[in-house]
């Protein structure tokens, strides 16, 4: 059974050979697997048979980003300094890179139309999407499943990009206080990722198996906003970046952290096929309640601790965490194997090859 036939078995709620298997890392967890492999990182993933693939997606060719001093632009015209953190372990010496927001452009308007005058939305225009069937028939030739999510600054959102515009506490206060105000923004949002995903679908030609959007909805122990609140001004580009997927014959899968029980029902109304994450150190987000209420109805895809097991816990503990997840997650099928988030590059070798075999170990069906 190839990558292929299992993940969609899987996510038809059946089961196939073994779970299907993904792989998160940052990019210096990337760094060190390399280095300590000494293979390329595509060979590592091909070493553990890992079922999904990511394209890179369209190529930006828009207005420079770059504003002197290691200042940069993002796509929505915040501007950003990285922030490097380097990690020294016995592979020597890895370092994670995070573009911090230096200010937030939209803070400062008060009126609707002033947030539509804004003039630096970004265009759909400002991507060449020409290598996009060829990034996915590299993947198809592998028997691997397609995937494309785009990085971590440019992800089908609404909350996260509105909190870089607007500030965090910001644009939370207008959902309360401005609702107009925040209706524009998640308006303006929402009508790029429209069209800039419906370019990057067509280009694909019908040949991206899942588009994985990503927008924080959750915190360490409840919801960033209340259920009613995601309701009003964030499902109706939810359920509208869903539907542009399956309109293209994508399977679409949503990342967000934290603890979102109370929307998962949401979700799954909205047409969601996969929901990402399943932080299990987040309030009401245990494995065992997700399966059993919602596992007939959605699928997930994570759920393997990356602030405790991975980074702290020794390799006896890592394979013991997979264990227990998967004799929660994998009966019927309806999940994919993964860990909450990216691999972090604190987390040792030792741990990540322990996962990655553990996988393997514990997930097989017959």
């Amino acid at each position: 059974m190839d990558s292929r036939e299992r993940t969609f078995i899987a996510l038809e709620h059946q089961e196939p050979d073994r779970v299907p298997v993904d792989c998160w890392v940052s990019s210096g967890t990337k760094q060190k697997i390399e280095s300590r492999f000494k293979i390329p990182f595509d060979d590592f993933l091909d070493l553990y048979d890992v079922d999904l693939r990511y394209i890179e997606g369209p190529q930006y060719i828009g207005p420079s980003m770059e504003s002197g001093s290691e200042v940069e632009t993002d796509i929505w015209g915040v501007p950003r300094k990285p922030v490097r953190c380097s990690l020294n372990d016995s592979m020597g010496i890895c370092t994670e890179t995070y573009k911090e927001v230096i200010e937030s452009p939209l803070q400062k308007f008060s009126m609707g139309e002033e947030i539509d005058n804004y003039p630096f939305w970004p265009s759909a225009d400002w991507f060449d999407y020409s290598d996009i069937e060829r990034q996915c028939d590299e993947i198809l030739e592998k028997g691997r499943v397609v995937v494309f999510m785009g990085d971590r600054l440019n992800r089908f959102a609404q909350l996260k990009p509105a909190m870089y515009l607007r500030g965090f506490e910001q644009i939370l206060l207008d959902m309360t206080l401005d609702p107009g105000i925040a209706a524009a923004i998640f308006k303006n949002i929402s009508s790029f990722y429209m069209e800039y995903g419906r370019r990057i679908l067509e280009s694909a030609r019908g040949k991206i198996d899942i588009l994985c959007t990503g927008d924080d909805f959750g915190a360490q122990q409840n919801m960033l906003i209340s259920p009613s609140m995601w309701k009003d001004f964030l499902e109706k580009g939810f359920s509208d970046f869903i539907d542009l997927g399956k309109e293209y014959g994508a399977r679409v899968m949503h990342h967000t952290c934290g603890s979102v029980y109370d929307i998962v029902e949401e979700m799954i109304r909205c047409g969601l096929d996969i929901l990402q994450s399943i932080q299990p150190e987040s309030d009401n987000m245990d494995p065992h309640v997700l399966k059993v209420e919602f596992g007939q109805r959605i699928s997930f895809q994570g759920g393997i601790s990356i602030q405790k097991i991975l980074p702290y816990g020794t390799p006896d503990e890592v394979e013991a965490h997979v264990k227990s997840v998967f004799g929660e997650m994998m009966p019927g099928g309806g999940y994919i194997a993964c860990t909450s988030h990216n691999i972090q590059a604190d987390t040792s070798i030792e741990n990540i090859k322990t996962l990655f075999n553990a996988y393997h170990v514990y997930g097989k069906y017959v």
